[in-house]
């Protein structure tokens, strides 16, 4: 297991704020931050709803922007699915892990829900 992750996907209110709480509430010994690259304004209520249903508080965290400085720092990318992985630089790719995880946005709330699990059981198989 790698001490510090990078999920990414899109616009970072869902899919890669799940793996990062989870991430982090499950590790003793890593940290994972989460970006997109093309940041929402904010975590979409559904992200925070599912998580409230597992007992983690995800309303604080913000959204943030992909950055250089961000994948330098990371021991491992964790790409959500591979539409971002042409936004991730060469000198990275070594780092990057693609989960095919599908995306959130149109879905109903039951598949939200089947989606959250997918991440934890992945994030669980991570650590």
């Amino acid at each position: 297991m790698k001490n510090k992750v990078l999920f990414v996907c899109k616009g970072n209110s869902g899919r890669s704020q799940m793996a990062e709480a989870f991430f982090n509430k499950f590790s003793k010994i890593g940290k994972a931050t989460s970006a997109g690259i093309n940041p929402d304004k904010k975590i979409h209520p559904w992200t925070i709803q599912v998580m409230e249903e597992v007992g983690m508080d995800v309303s604080k965290q913000k959204t943030k922007l992909l950055t250089d400085e961000l994948m330098k720092g990371a021991d491992k990318i964790i790409l959500m699915d591979s539409d971002v992985l042409e936004n991730i630089p060469e000198e990275h790719l070594s780092k990057v892990e693609n989960w095919k995880i599908e995306k959130l946005l149109g879905k109903p709330i039951e598949e939200v829900r089947r989606i959250r699990d997918q991440i934890r059981k992945k994030v669980e198989q991570l650590i």
